[in-house]
């Protein structure tokens, strides 16, 4: 499992900085869901590597949170809501 520390130094690498090639596809990881949640967190780490930079087919990926931002339910919401207004115009 990874520490702390360890998820801390992840979310600080910039992805221009790192070897796409070593980067994970997101579409291999596959996780068993009649799993714990725990065991199933385990696992989707131990595949994707750095949960924060990796690859959705030949496509880099690098995830940021903001401390103060809004929740991610919260901003799909909207996104969704703006999407089904946009398509009423």
């Amino acid at each position: 499992m990874l520490t702390s520390k360890q998820l801390e130094e992840m979310s600080k690498m910039e992805i221009n900085k790192i070897d796409k090639s070593t980067l994970v596809d997101i579409q291999s990881v596959k996780i068993d869901t009649s799993l714990p949640a725990v065991e199933r967190m385990q696992k989707f780490f131990s595949q994707i590597k750095n949960p924060y930079c990796f690859k959705c087919g030949d496509t880099p990926v690098r995830v940021r949170f903001k401390e103060d931002g809004k929740e991610i339910n919260e901003l799909l919401e909207n996104y969704l809501l703006n999407l089904k207004n946009s398509k009423n115009c």
